[in-house]
């Protein structure tokens, strides 16, 4: 999840994450289950919120729990942005144009068109591939974000069948790619692999999976959402990892921290056509000045200080690991052990109604929030959540993480004593 996590607002799951436990009955509803655990994701989501507000330390600035003031206050100085005597865009003009142009730059791409969503995004690079190379089945993993998150768009809604080269905790690997047993048009990949941790692959494995595809004659369609986060990772600049792929699309509101919107970049004649499917699919809006304008934000503000962020959170992911193991909890995991990017999971042996009341108890107690977002349960007795380290977390150093770790951990055993 990022700062603008969807899960998160929609707060799916009585734990107040997106898998949560189903089921179970909270204490306001006797009888009615479903209600209950709605009633209580509620609660919760508004005593974290409440935290987030007044905690003293956190991690990160966050979309969901923040207000609208703080999200306005990313307009402040817009001026040094773009000239804001420019008349306002029109149908993707002006300022939109602007940040198109700046994209493509950015990636090293031929061209990029604006998008309200990311979905959308992807969708309509899918489908115009689908076209170009007659073959409508897209291979992907099962973990992507298609498949997950979007509500079987591709089959439903463009007509693409998409088909899975694996579904482990990974990356694809070349020989997967190379032997999958039924042709494909195109192969996405994922960059990070959000639901299996934020995971890269290394550059050279990238490298020899995009050629396992074109091998196959398949074309490569990166889902970057947070491709901005990976140059610490893959020791390459944007362009020169945007460009392995024939298209990329990047999101303006996780790793960018904007109010929305995201970008499809690749040759200037797929743009073309992208531009006339994004009119179809109802993405030609009137004005988008204030998203273009916190997207440049973002580009100016955000871009060059992930690289800091991304290091920063190898720091902090290794102080968890040591204040747990510190504080004397029987198991504990840090996952991946050395973030790939600046977000990464952690994963708890308690049930996750224990460790969501605890994470809160404990931020309201103390002032420090260490879990900012929301807790999901992927088995019984397990607990995992995602934190991402940005410019507030710049400040902790590794013994403030560790000892706000056994502060919460001494909560949390509290919390699992009383739930018996």
């Amino acid at each position: 999840m990022s700062d603008g996590d969807e899960r998160d607002a929609r707060g799916a799951g009585p734990g107040g994450g997106g898998a949560g436990q189903a089921g179970q009955a909270g204490p306001d509803v006797p009888g009615d289950e479903s209600s209950s655990a709605e009633e209580q994701r509620k609660r919760r989501f508004a005593r974290r919120r409440a935290a987030y507000g007044s905690a003293r330390r956190k991690f990160a600035h966050s979309s969901v729990l923040g207000s609208l003031r703080d999200r306005l206050a990313l307009l402040e100085s817009a001026e040094e942005l773009y000239d804001l005597d420019e008349p306002a865009d029109m149908y993707g003009n002006g300022i939109v144009a602007a940040l198109e142009e700046k994209v493509a730059e950015l990636l090293g791409a031929e061209a990029a068109a604006f998008f309200p969503t990311g979905t959308m995004a992807q969708q309509v690079a899918l489908r115009c591939w689908a076209g170009r190379t007659g073959v409508p089945t897209v291979a992907l993993h099962g973990l992507s974000h298609p498949e997950v998150h979007e509500r079987n768009a591709l089959s439903e809604v463009s007509g693409l069948r998409p088909v899975r080269v694996t579904s482990e905790p990974r990356l694809p690997t070349a020989a997967e790619v190379r032997d999958f047993e039924e042709p494909f048009g195109a192969l996405m990949l994922e960059l990070p692999l959000r639901e299996a941790g934020f995971l890269l692959p290394t550059f050279e494995e990238l490298t020899e999976i995009v050629e396992a595809a074109r091998e196959r004659d398949a074309v490569v369609h990166f889902d970057g959402a947070r491709l901005w986060e990976t140059t610490v990772h893959f020791g390459r600049p944007l362009p020169e990892i945007a460009g392995l792929a024939d298209s990329v699309y990047v999101s303006f509101y996780k790793s960018l921290n904007g109010f929305s919107g995201a970008a499809l970049a690749g040759p200037g004649t797929l743009i073309e056509e992208a531009r006339a499917w994004r009119h179809r699919y109802g993405g030609q809006l009137f004005q988008q000045f204030p998203t273009a304008l916190s997207a440049l934000a973002g580009l100016e503000r955000e871009l060059p200080r992930l690289p800091d962020y991304v290091r920063h959170a190898r720091v902090v992911a290794a102080a968890l690991r040591e204040g747990f193991a510190a504080a004397g909890l029987p198991w504990s995991r840090v996952h991946p052990d050395e973030p790939y990017t600046y977000e990464f999971q952690v994963w708890l042996p308690y049930d996750v109604d224990v460790v969501s009341e605890a994470a809160i108890r404990h931020a309201e107690e103390s002032g420090t929030l260490l879990f900012a977002r929301p807790w999901d349960a992927p088995g019984p007795g397990l607990a995992v959540t995602e934190i991402d380290v940005r410019a507030p977390g710049l400040e902790w150093g590794a013994e403030d993480v560790k000892a706000a770790v056994v502060e919460f951990v001494a909560v949390l055993m509290d919390e699992a004593r009383k739930a018996g």
